[in-house]
């Protein structure tokens, strides 16, 4: 009898497991995109006041190219935005930016692409 009580038990302990296990990585993900909005927005407030001393002309040339990338940033963001809206967005998101990154292209802003899988950049000579 004891040994059937442990077969019994063991599936629910396997559930139990696996339910905190999804909890955990839940709430992991969760805070890696609270921290990729956090550096979006320290960088966007960046970008508005290298924007603001441009137009003082007090920017650097390099400033400017900062300010420029971090603009395009905002557009992808904004890019993937329309696409959050529409059916089947669990789907199609994250099989655009798979597609994007197998032609070469990112779709995501920098804050949210890892280095591991952004794409090599040749190297400028």
């Amino acid at each position: 009898m004891r040994i059937w009580q442990h077969f019994h038990k063991v599936p629910l302990r396997v559930l139990r497991i696996s339910k905190r296990r999804n909890i955990i990585r839940l709430k992991r993900s969760m805070i890696k995109v609270k921290i990729a909005l956090a550096q979006e927005k320290v960088e966007t407030r960046a970008m508005l006041s290298i924007y603001k001393r441009y137009t003082k002309r007090d920017a650097s040339p390099e400033e400017m190219r900062i300010a420029n990338q971090q603009f395009v940033d905002i557009l992808k963001g904004l890019g993937i935005g329309i696409f959050a809206i529409l059916p089947f967005a669990p789907i199609t998101i994250p099989l655009m930016i798979k597609i994007g990154r197998w032609v070469g292209v990112e779709i995501l802003p920098s804050a949210f692409v890892d280095d591991k899988k952004t794409p090599k950049s040749k190297a400028k000579s």
